[in-house]
This record gives structure tokens, sequence and C-alpha cells, in this order.
């Protein structure tokens, strides 16, 4: 099934520096675009895809794909992390300075006094994974009191909300409504967090990027063009857990 659709998404004029593919996705009803951290573009189609259509929703997203692409061709390299004292993390917008304390019974990873206290690791890997799990528990929770509210707004019922490690996605939504949010996005203002956690709500209503689900996006949020704005700017700069 998925050659008729290269084969029509090959005849549009995509530019012939991209690398794409297309995937048959059993699970899935409409198209879905991503693109990857490199600019690769994945084109998501169900299996009963009518490759006409499928050719012309691309086309119609075409302008718009392509600022996507080239904004990720052109990112600076990944953020890398020294985890000595005075290290600077971001937390809600607001940044703390790393301090490492001594290991001991009970010591975890937490804010104090302005801080943020790392009891000291075996590795910079082993800390940059304690780390990681403290954006995951503190973004669960703050998460957790926002989600019921911006729910109702959207009008969906979504089964609960988990931040965790989502590779190159900012934001997920599993078939059963859980929401997921990467870690590294608790880094950001809490409007921006916002703006992925509505982003994904509004998918359990409307599959894929297209006027309907921009539409939708603004009737939760009227400054999302802002937001989004905001975002692109914020995104190079998140640390994804890359330590030296």
């Amino acid at each position: 099934m998925s050659t008729p659709v290269k084969q029509a998404i090959a005849a549009l004029p995509v530019p012939r520096d991209w690398v794409w593919q297309v995937v048959v996705s059993p699970r899935r009803r409409t198209l879905a675009i991503d693109v990857a951290d490199d600019g690769e573009v994945l084109f998501a189609v169900p299996p009963n895809a009518d490759p006409t259509a499928v050719a012309e929703a691309v086309r119609s997203r075409l302008p718009r794909l392509a600022l996507e692409v080239r904004r990720r061709q052109l990112r600076p390299a990944e953020p890398v992390k020294e985890l000595i004292g005075g290290a600077s993390f971001s937390y809600l917008g607001r940044r703390y300075r790393l301090k490492t304390v001594p290991e001991g019974e009970g010591q975890r990873v937490r804010l104090r006094r302005g801080w943020l206290e790392l009891p000291r690791p075996g590795s910079a890997e082993d800390g940059a994974r304690r780390i990681a799990e403290w954006y995951e528990v503190c973004g669960t929770r703050w998460l957790s009191a926002r989600f019921p509210s911006y729910a109702s707004r959207t009008g969906v019922v979504a089964s609960g909300i988990q931040v965790g490690d989502l590779g190159h996605r900012w934001g997920a939504r599993d078939q059963d409504g859980l929401i997921r949010v990467h870690w590294a996005v608790m880094q950001l203002p809490p409007s921006l967090v916002d703006l992925v956690l509505v982003h994904e709500l509004c998918h359990l209503r409307v599959e894929g990027h297209g006027a309907a689900f921009r539409r939708q996006v603004r009737r939760v949020l009227p400054d999302a063009d802002a937001r989004e704005e905001a975002f692109a700017r914020f995104e190079p700069e998140l640390w994804h857990g890359a330590v030296r």
C-alpha cells in the first residue's frame, strides 16, 4: 500500500534535499506528518489510505512543512552540560545553580534555597539520569494539577498525564487517552509547557496538523501563534541529558 502513496508524494514539488519516508500504521485513521530532529520527514498513513487524498493533504502543508524542516536542519548542536557546582539548570523558566551534596541515606535531587541539589553521582551519566528523573517526577506533579482544566476546555476525556523521555518528540498521546510530555519540556516557562499539553489534548479531537487542528488549538489558547514562536526560540536551548 505504501508504494502508491510514495509515488503520489514523490510527484509533488518536494525539495530534492529532503529525506523522507512513508510508513503504514494500522492504528492510524488519517495522515500524520512528523519531522525528526535532523529534518527527516515521516509520513504515517493508515492501511487504506487513498494516495490522491494523501498527496493533496501533503501539498497543502508543504509551505509550513518546509519551514519546519529547514529549522530542524539549521538547529545548533544539542546542549551538553558539565555537572559541576554552579552549572545552570532551568525549571519552568527559572534558572537554578547546581550544588553537589554528599551521597547519603534518603538523599535525592531537589530544589532547596534556590539551588538544585544533586547527591554526588558515581558518574556524569548517573547524575544526568537522576536529574532527568527529577524533572519527570516534578513535571508529572505540576502538569497533573493543570491537566483537568485544559482537558475540560478542550472538550476531551483523557486518562491522565505522564512526563518521561520521548526521544525526539515533545509530546504524544496514547490510544487510551494518556497524554505524555518529554521531561525536557519542563525547562520551559509555564505558558510553553501548557502549549505542549494543549497541543496533545487537541490531537485527541483532531488528528494531523491541518486547519481544523490549528483552529482547535486556538480555541483553547488564542495566543497560540505567539507561544509557538517563543517555543521555536527556546527549543534549541533545551537540555536532553547530554553530559561531559
